[in-house]
């Protein structure tokens, strides 16, 4: 796998979500891990899109099972 794509993800996870229930820290985490994702991913040289995507879908299931 791409180191590239493994960093954006290991960033991504460390972002917290905001939210009492599980669906809106869902949605919340989604949001900052895509914005982080692209931000990291285009200044490492990667796709913004790509970045976006993965950070996007960590971020969501980050912040799904988060208490």
């Amino acid at each position: 796998m791409n180191a590239k794509i493994l960093t954006v993800t290991a960033l991504c996870l460390c972002l917290t979500a905001c939210g009492t229930t599980p669906t809106e820290r869902a949605l919340s985490g989604g949001a900052i891990g895509a914005g982080g994702g692209a931000l990291i991913s285009g200044a490492t040289g990667g796709s913004p899109w790509t970045g976006a995507a993965i950070g996007g879908a960590a971020g969501a299931i980050g912040g799904a099972v988060t208490h």
